[in-house]
């Protein structure tokens, strides 16, 4: 009967008896499983390489990332799209999370939401979806109507599609060009897909954006180059990151960040090509976002 479940519904054997357990031992046992997950997802890395180069394809033609899941894998997909504006300086619009269930489900469980397989599409059709976006599934157990309805439909209008599952015969692979299936096994709470199977997805999704935005310029070495200052600690992050990259003062770089209006990037060349900032957006411009490209079009080498 096990065998037959969804590796999601399984028990785990590692966790039977766990009610009798000490705390320390109970807490031993999680660690002790959570620690399979980026192994599990390391296994996957291919694929979500070829789910990041048509993002950034997408990004490229002014097309959109889209997520779309139910209960916690359409909060973690709300959670990274919402990062990616004050990270990286992308409009709210570039990366969009949705939730079976809208806004309230952010907050509270709406289970009977993810049954629904026309509400997604509905929702992709709302938020004017094109063959131009990318459309990702998030489902541990893969099963969701809401979430296969979607995709279904993003990929017979001709958009690239990809499923995020901890099952392996999942049916929303059945409808996605990029299958990312991370094999963590049956949870410490059977059934429990909050646990390991939410921070596979996690981990995948912080990969997706990440890869995604380093390829499209939005990061110079290890740097966060393109964050928006909206506040006083992002602000100070920001004349930092411009001391950091050119190597100024912190009086260059309160004039640079003055002068280029908070643009981390524009400031940046400002001071090592020694322009105006006129000249480094035309530059950036012409190297598709990135810092790196616009040097090398100079001839400068750092």
């Amino acid at each position: 009967m096990q065998s037959s479940l969804p590796t999601t519904e399984q028990r785990n054997p590692a966790s039977y008896r766990i009610d009798t357990k000490s705390t320390l031992e109970i807490l031993s046992i999680i660690n002790e499983e959570d620690r399979k997950v980026p192994l599990a997802v390391g296994d996957c890395i291919s694929v979500i390489a070829s789910l990041v180069d048509d993002v950034v394809l997408s990004f490229k033609k002014g097309g959109r990332l889209f997520y779309i899941g139910a209960g916690t894998s359409g909060r973690l997909g709300v959670l990274d799209a919402s990062e990616c504006p004050p990270t990286f300086g992308v409009p709210p619009t570039m990366v969009q999370g949705i939730i079976a269930g809208g806004l309230p489900a952010l907050t509270n469980a709406i289970e009977s939401a993810e049954d629904n397989a026309t509400a997604g599409v509905l929702e992709l059709q709302g938020r004017s979806f094109t063959k131009d976006d990318v459309l990702v599934g998030i489902t541990a157990s893969g099963q969701a109507p809401y979430v296969i309805g979607a995709m279904a439909w993003a990929q017979s209008i001709g958009a690239k599609v990809g499923a995020i599952s901890c099952n392996e015969h999942s049916a929303v692979f059945d409808h996605a060009d990029h299958k990312i299936y991370v094999a963590v096994g049956a949870e410490i709470i059977t059934g429990s897909t909050r646990m390991k199977s939410g921070t596979a997805q996690k981990l995948v999704l912080n990969m997706i954006t990440t890869a995604s935005m380093i390829r499209i310029g939005k990061v110079y070495n290890n740097l966060m180059v393109d964050l928006l200052p909206l506040n006083a600690k992002l602000v100070d992050r920001a004349k930092r990151l411009i001391i950091e990259v050119t190597g100024c003062s912190r009086v260059e770089a309160e004039d640079l960040y003055k002068h280029s209006k908070g643009n981390i990037r524009v400031a940046s060349l400002m001071h090592m090509l020694k322009v105006d900032a006129l000249e480094a957006r035309r530059l950036l411009d012409e190297s598709d976002g990135s810092i790196n490209r616009a040097l090398d079009k100079k001839g400068v080498s750092v």
